[in-house]
């Protein structure tokens, strides 16, 4: 599985998702396992979403 999530966006995904998650908690709600999702794609820096459109946001070196 090739990689197609960048180290902003994997900054962004870990900050979301805690951060859905600890509103859930707050509130007392199950809305807060969506912050499942974002912590996932972080983790394996693979998003499911960017793999059919072809998408990326790491950064790739030039062929020489």
């Amino acid at each position: 599985m090739k990689h197609n999530v960048g180290n902003a966006d994997h900054i962004f995904r870990i900050v979301a998702g805690r951060t859905i998650i600890a509103t859930g908690i707050y509130i007392h709600s199950w809305w807060g396992a969506i912050g499942i999702i974002p912590l996932t794609t972080a983790a394996f820096r693979f998003c499911q979403a960017y793999f059919p459109f072809g998408l990326t946001t790491c950064k790739t070196d030039p062929a020489p």
